[in-house]
């Protein structure tokens, strides 16, 4: 078991980890997608539903 990870430690040693700024401009890149993604997914339930209970009516 100690093998395992003192391994899983050589192979962590190993990956390019990425810089400060891009993890922060990667975030907020997907903060941003997710806002817009849930705006508009928001819109349409919202119209389907106005649209149905107009049509139920």
């Amino acid at each position: 078991m100690l093998d395992f990870f003192s391994e899983v430690k050589l192979e962590l040693e190993k990956v390019t980890w990425p810089k400060r700024n891009a993890v922060i401009n990667y975030l907020g890149l997907v903060i941003a997608i997710s806002a817009v993604v849930s705006i508009f997914v928001g819109g349409v339930d919202f119209g389907l539903t106005k649209g149905l209970e107009y049509f139920l009516k």
